[in-house]
């Protein structure tokens, strides 16, 4: 029979759990984590696929729809069925500074693919974004996510530059990058050596968590070295996803392990 003490200390631990898991976003939070987890074997969990685009897919896929939606407070643009499951497209359109689409117009996607069980199964990088985060950086900044330091106030990561793999690839240009995406908003003067490019892409969205409306603006920063017009860093927030990768760092430490 269980004791007193003991059916305390459990009632009081069920207690817990049971609030953990009805307070909004816990639960949803809870999968993330265990996806994040994953991270630490990459290659038995994940499955990179490079063609024109870039596609991460799940091998043992944990997070649901609607975790998504609950984290990022963003439905996406357009639902389609695909097989079984369903395809969500996050469509962003660069904008001025009164968030109005600029024409030509420049616009870039991510698809989140999901089963019949409406568990994330792949997540695809359309084209366009890679002419600001390659392949090879996009892949290796998601591998150097195993080990991350976790704020679990922010909810946020900070990845592990120690998981890095080599790369052999080269900066983007300024001159390539602006022949995608075109004049940016804003010039930002930083130093001597480095400028920002600044520019503004909203999400076309099927509806906004309220409170997350600021979310469907994406600022995204461009960092150019002056003197070598390469891209050294880029940083931004797509669909409540934040994003940053330091191109040059990833290839000083890869060719000091060299």
């Amino acid at each position: 029979m269980m004791s007193n003490k003991t059916f305390k200390l459990w009632f009081g631990r069920t207690i817990v759990l049971i609030l953990c898991f009805t307070l909004t976003g816990c639960i949803y939070w809870w999968r993330a984590f265990q996806t994040y987890r994953q991270l630490d074997q990459f290659d038995n969990n994940f499955t990179v696929v490079n063609t024109d685009d870039f596609t991460l897919r799940f091998n043992n896929p944990i997070m649901y729809s609607e975790d998504f939606v609950s984290l990022s407070g963003l439905r996406p643009s357009y639902s389609d069925p695909l097989g079984e499951g369903r395809r969500w497209s996050y469509w962003f359109h660069k904008v001025d500074r009164n968030q109005k689409p600029i024409l030509p117009e420049v616009k870039f996607f991510f698809n989140l693919d999901f089963n019949k069980e409406n568990r994330l199964i792949a997540w695809t990088f359309s084209e366009l974004f890679l002419r600001i985060a390659p392949a090879e950086f996009l892949e290796v900044s998601l591998r150097s996510l195993a080990g991350a330091e976790i704020n679990e106030g922010a909810k946020q990561m900070r990845a592990n530059a120690d998981h890095i793999e080599k790369i052999a690839a080269s900066l983007p240009k300024k001159e390539s990058v602006l022949a995608e995406l075109g004049e940016p908003l804003e010039i930002i003067d930083v130093s001597d050596e480095q400028e920002i490019y600044l520019y503004h892409f909203l999400l076309e969205t099927m509806g906004i968590k309220k409170g997350y409306e600021d979310r469907a603006l994406s600022e995204v920063k461009l960092t150019f070295d002056k003197k070598t017009d390469e891209l050294i860093r880029m940083a931004g927030r797509f669909a409540g996803v934040k994003l940053s990768i330091k191109y040059r760092k990833y290839l000083e430490e890869t060719q000091a392990s060299l």
